[in-house]
């Protein structure tokens, strides 16, 4: 009796693969690349990859000027593979100032990821702009790390990162974007590279050692209050960890040009091995 291989990333036997995340083979299939390799498994794409192409379909399937995402909600239905997959994307409450769109990812013959992503006419509310957050230091002036000392994946080991601060277990502060392509061949905006690099923050202010603990989040929940200027994540992040197996990794959003928005992440938090 013979069993069917294991879907693999394009790249995870040596081939040659675009600088890319993934390669499209069909209007509405892709093919991983080892560069959305995850960290906690290397059959699984890592969700800040996978929320990335998620948004780049929702706005080439979608695309309007006069609009913006100010909140985008992805829930992980279940393990996210590697390999051959497909993303649909829909209107679910069509609107000339407000609509709500959703895009879903699956692979194998399953859901792994869906998106529901609310979009809002802009305006111009310039004379009452403002807020509390003080930005972070800008790019330049903080020094670049190396996230590979941590965390395994192709993914984690193509992002560029930069701290702001120096970090302890549970609060970091820092910058961080991704090198490669989307989609080989594809433009995509500032914005979805931007949401590419998001779900990285659970990575860069572990508060339990991640060879001992395994704390992957379950969700993913991004609000925006403007569209960011680059691909540029800054990231003011703390992690709270309760005594019965749940935690909390959220982050103050910022851009080059200051505060943008929030993000968390609900983690499930387990002993290795357990």
């Amino acid at each position: 009796m013979t069993t069917e291989p294991e879907p693999q990333h394009l790249g995870a036997t040596g081939e040659e693969i675009p600088d890319a995340h993934y390669v499209r083979t069909g209007d509405h299939s892709f093919r991983t690349t080892v560069y959305t390799q995850g960290a906690w498994s290397p059959l699984e794409q890592h969700m800040a990859a996978a929320s990335g192409l998620l948004v780049h379909e929702v706005e080439r399937n979608h695309p309007r000027e006069d609009v913006i995402p100010v909140r985008l909600s992805f829930d992980i239905l279940g393990f996210i593979p590697g390999g051959d997959i497909e993303v649909h994307t829909r209107v679910l409450r069509p609107g000339r100032t407000i609509e709500l769109l959703e895009a879903t990812m699956s692979g194998g013959g399953r859901s792994c990821i869906r998106l529901n992503m609310w979009r809002l006419k802009t305006s111009d509310t310039q004379d009452v702009a403002g807020g509390e957050i003080r930005p972070l230091p800008p790019v330049e002036q903080c020094p670049p790390v190396d996230m590979t000392e941590t965390w395994a994946g192709g993914f984690i080991a193509t992002m560029e990162a930069h701290m702001a601060r120096e970090p302890r277990p549970g609060s970091a502060a820092g910058w961080l974007r991704i090198t490669h392509r989307i989609v080989a061949g594809e433009t995509s905006s500032h914005t979805a590279r931007f949401v590419s690099a998001i779900d990285a923050a659970n990575g860069i202010a572990p508060r339990v050692e991640p060879g001992q603990w395994a704390f992957p989040n379950v969700e993913l929940s991004i609000h925006l209050i403007r569209e960011p200027v680059s691909e540029w994540v800054g990231l003011d992040t703390n992690v709270e960890i309760s005594a019965v197996g749940v935690g909390l990794t959220h982050s103050e959003l910022f851009d080059e040009n200051g505060p943008i928005g929030r993000v968390a992440q609900a983690l499930t938090v387990r002993r290795m091995g357990h």
